[in-house]
């Protein structure tokens, strides 16, 4: 019973037209003279709403299918066929709520992009202590503490010596930063292991993540509007009603032949045939793991023209990952990388994590570290299995075995964790942040769908894009984008519909502005998510692909349903025309036809397509090494 309630809340004026009909049924029973006036009364009223959106559509330059129906309904009453107005009237409102069901809001509101902005700060008074305050309220000039692992609220300047910041939400880069005092920090980019402080440079609402936020609501009300689907071919099919019934009453000179043919003209095919087809597409997405949230989303990926990934976390897994081992002494590699891991294994750091992941890959059990030392920044010093280790940056392995440590040769997007045993260096770690196995399947297929201009846009440094474009086989490549920037390349892109693929914070205004936004939701931002008008779940870039096929399969059936619909519908207006169909038997056939448009329009919903050709033989990547180039980062080559 509470879903009855739900759902007749939700959908009233379908309720309405069933209560409607219901008691119009049950007074032919016992008062029959009465269903004239509850069927004629609630067709008109329903045929007057409808007709003052219709006028509202026309007086925009909008011709909809809304115009034959009010026309067929206006008809019906006025020749006294009222259960015809009322079988009209049902097939319109089962119709807009099948669409609005199907359709869902074409955007979320950005309720839970503004509230992730960070709402609290711990103000450092002048004696010393802290107090939270809300950021609304930190002026310009005051300091702050950011705690370890928490977002940091406001822009500003380092205070602390020096500090490490997760800035990939930002700006796309995967890798610490490391910043000393007097450098720029951003609100939005992640504290590292220490707490630091920070002297506030801009008040809450002229902070990055607030120019984000705003950046998101400006290019979501930038957008045109969509056309809906069956709208398109609703002039055309209302002309082509009309004539049909306007000759033959003028060749019968009867008014009723007028409503039996509008009868049989009804545009449920259009109405109905294209959101079921949706609604099915949708589904199938869903199984799939893909998000979409409107209709409107289907029919521009059925004519996407470009497609934009960001790199950091979309093209590649953003995390890294441990990818060579250079030993410099008398150890191998294996225990180059047993030693180094078994001593991060009491960091927190990020890198130690990878360093420590990339031993677990290779089946390297980890004896128990001791005397574990961390250095903010610098690294780790701990005696592992009796040998005094030392794991770090360049010049903090230097400084600590008090020896120059020589530079290693590094490829864009690299980075050196350096090593030392008992005073002598040992060599070094190469961590990169690896494209995903299925980055370069995904390009391929899209193009062989019919996507003809791929592009890379990113606000990484241009090296490191370029390798990781070569690699999955991108041309075009905007680096070092703002997230501004990446608003205006993607308006920029001439080939259009476009999507836009991406997961961080920075990547929210760009998946709003662009006409397909697509959110990768395993590692991405919650800004991300919300400003996107299709979410993927799984952790694979290759369903970009596969969303972007189901669209096109998706819209394909729709198109379908309605010419197959149109085609009936002529046939019967054409029979309608000799006065052999009453309007009332007009009206039932008319959901025959319906039901036809229905069942082929269910074919969107047939079985999800494979993605093991996404696999295979990328497993290990796919791919050479990128060329030799430099890189820094914190705890890195220096």
């Amino acid at each position: 019973m509470n879903r009855i309630l739900c759902a007749a809340r939700a959908f009233p004026h379908l309720a309405a037209t069933l209560a409607v009909v219901a008691v119009a049924g049950a007074l032919s029973a016992v008062w029959p003279q009465a269903v004239p006036w509850v069927l004629g009364f609630y067709a008109g009223a329903m045929a007057l709403r409808a007709a003052v959106a219709m006028v509202k559509e026309l007086r925009s330059g909008t011709f909809g299918v809304d115009v034959l129906a009010v026309t067929a309904i206006g008809s019906t009453i006025a020749v006294g066929e009222f259960w015809a107005a009322a079988v009209i009237v049902l097939m319109l409102t089962g119709g807009e709520a099948l669409e609005e069901y199907a359709s869902g809001r074409a955007r979320k509101d950005l309720t839970s992009l503004v509230s992730n902005a960070p709402r609290t700060a711990h103000l450092l008074t002048a004696d010393g202590a802290v107090r939270d305050v809300a950021v609304a309220d930190v002026e310009v000039g005051e300091r702050v503490l950011v705690r370890a692992h928490e977002i940091v609220p406001l822009d500003g300047t380092l205070v602390s010596d020096a500090g490490v910041f997760d800035d990939s939400s930002l700006t796309g880069e995967p890798l610490p930063q490391e910043r000393v005092a007097g450098d720029t920090v951003y609100s939005g980019a992640v504290n590292g292991a220490g707490a630091v402080s920070i002297e506030v440079a801009r008040r809450a609402e002229d902070s990055q993540y607030q120019r984000i936020v705003a950046l998101v609501e400006e290019a979501a009300a930038s957008r045109a509007p969509m056309v809906r689907l069956a709208d398109r071919y609703a002039l055309p099919f209302t002309a082509l009603a009309l004539a049909i019934a306007g000759i033959a009453w003028w060749v019968s000179g009867d008014p009723l032949r007028f409503a039996q043919v509008l009868v049989v003209a009804t545009p449920c095919p259009l109405i109905i045939g294209a959101p079921v087809a949706f609604m099915a597409g949708m589904s199938r997405a869903a199984r799939r793991g893909a998000v979409i949230r409107s209709s409107a989303t289907l029919e521009k990926l059925h004519r996407v023209a470009t497609v934009a990934f960001d790199k950091t976390g979309t093209l590649t897994r953003g995390t890294p990952a441990l990818v060579d081992v250079r030993p410099a002494g008398g150890l191998d590699a294996d225990a180059l990388v047993r030693l180094s891991a078994a001593a991060e294994q009491a960091s927190v750091h990020v890198l130690a994590d990878a360093i420590v992941r990339g031993a677990t890959a290779r089946g390297i059990t980890l004896p128990v570290p001791q005397d574990v030392t961390e250095t903010t920044a610098g690294g780790v010093t701990a005696t592992v299995a009796g040998v005094r280790v030392v794991v770090g940056k360049r010049t903090f392995v230097a400084e600590q075995i008090g020896a120059d440590v020589p530079a290693p040769g590094l490829a864009p997007g690299e980075l050196a964790v350096h090593v030392a045993t008992d005073g002598a260096y040992a060599g070094c770690l190469v961590l990169r942040d690896e494209v995903r196995a299925d980055a370069a399947a995904t390009v391929a297929r899209l193009r062989a769908g019919g996507v003809g201009h791929v592009l890379m846009v990113t606000g990484d440094e241009e090296a490191t894009a370029r390798a990781v474009a070569e690699q999955v086989g991108i041309d075009d490549v905007r680096a070092g984008c703002l997230p501004a920037d990446k608003v205006a390349a993607v308006r920029d892109v001439s080939g259009r519909p476009v999507v836009m693929v991406g997961d961080g914070v920075n990547d929210a205004p760009v998946l709003a502005a662009a006409d397909v936004g697509i959110a990768l939701a395993a590692r991405g931002s919650s800004a991300a998510t919300e400003s996107a008008d299709v979410v993927i779940l799984p952790d694979e870039v290759g369903r970009v692909a596969e969303t972007v096929e189901i669209g096109r399969h998706t819209v394909n059936v729709a198109l379908q349903s309605i010419w197959i619909g149109i085609a009936v519908s002529v046939a019967l207006m054409l029979v309608a025309t000799t006065g052999a169909l009453p309007a009332v038997v007009g009206a039932w056939l008319q959901e025959a036809v319906d039901v036809v448009a229905i069942a082929w329009a269910l074919r969107a919903a047939g079985r999800a397509f494979r993605v093991s050709g996404l696999r295979g033989s990328m497993s290990d990547g796919g791919v050479p090494a990128p060329a030799p180039g430099p890189a820094t980062s914190a705890r890195t080559a220096a």
